[in-house]
């Protein structure tokens, strides 16, 4: 009889593709893994499994049964998720994934506005890059994700929360200067333009906007956080688009002066995204209006 722990074990191991580190992901011994799965092949009569010297992969039949068993198994997870919101809603664990470029600027807010409105949630965070989140979420290992929208995936729901205006930040030369003077596009002519390492929406959205600009050149720093952009920019190597949420954080350097665009400013909208297919839309919606309501105090809107 095929269980649910054999399932789970086996897509722990489809995901890592070693024996060890899947143990770990699901918490057992390797041998109590590696027996599981073995009982699993002979349950189903196939082999799921080629074991090499220094790696294992996926026989052709064990793809099929993988893609099969997380299918299970995410409808498994909505079954428990029924049960929870129909008992209680909004209690419980909440598997939250965010993006690098909004994590640290947000979780302080976000973190105890949840506690204080839902004293029964048990978030936990998964901060990584927008498109694994999106696999994650889409495999059931997260309930919901805050990213740049729009994503426009077709099993993905949408709800925006603020708006997050970007800033042009430059070398001061010791002579702070502040959001409230506006930049020109013309400012940017001679300038180069520093970027986080390429998977980053954050990078993205700053090629989107500057395409048409007349930047000098463009380096992507191999960065993965804008606290080493912006040691760069302090540093007299160019300049960068900072989200106006990072800028508390991120610049306490006076050698990093930060301006405002001329309208229209340019900005990403930040905003929540699930399954369609989640039996937790009212969970959601719930969220996403504590979400809004604790950004609207600090003046974080869609306007």
């Amino acid at each position: 009889m095929v269980s649910l722990r054999q399932l789970r074990y086996l897509d722990a191991l489809a995901t890592h593709l070693h024996f060890r580190k899947a143990a770990e992901a699901v918490s057992v011994s390797q041998p109590a893994l590696s027996m599981q799965i073995k009982e699993l092949e002979e349950g189903l009569g196939v082999k799921l499994i080629e074991r090499q010297p220094n790696a294992i992969r996926l026989t052709r039949e064990g793809e099929e049964v993988v893609a099969r068993a997380r299918k299970i198994l995410v409808d498994v997870r909505d079954l428990i998720d029924t049960a929870k919101q129909l008992s209680d809603p909004l209690t419980g664990t909440l598997r939250l994934g965010i993006i690098p470029s909004i994590a640290p600027y947000l979780l302080p807010r976000i973190l105890p506005a949840l506690q204080t409105a839902h004293p029964g949630l048990l978030p936990t965070i998964r901060e990584t890059l927008t498109e694994q989140l999106v696999s994650e979420l889409l495999s059931g290992q997260l309930d919901a994700i805050i990213i740049a929208l729009p994503y426009a995936h077709p099993a993905l729901r949408e709800e925006p929360l603020f708006r997050d205006r970007f800033l042009l930040a430059r070398q001061s030369g010791g002579n702070p200067e502040t959001p409230a003077r506006r930049v020109l596009s013309e400012a940017l002519e001679t300038d180069r333009l520093l970027l986080l390492e390429e998977g980053h929406c954050l990078r993205d959205q700053a090629l989107n906007y500057c395409q048409n600009l007349p930047i000098r050149a463009t380096s992507a720093l191999g960065a993965t956080s804008l606290s080493t952009v912006m040691q760069m920019v302090a540093a007299g190597y160019g300049i960068t688009l900072l989200p106006e949420i990072c800028a508390d954080v991120e610049v306490r350097d006076n050698r990093v002066a930060l301006l405002r665009f001329d309208d229209p400013q340019p900005a990403r909208t930040v905003g929540l995204a699930w399954r369609k297919s989640s039996p937790r839309l009212a969970d959601f919606e719930t969220l996403a209006a504590t979400l809004k309501a604790a950004f609207e105090r600090d003046g974080l809107t869609m306007a």
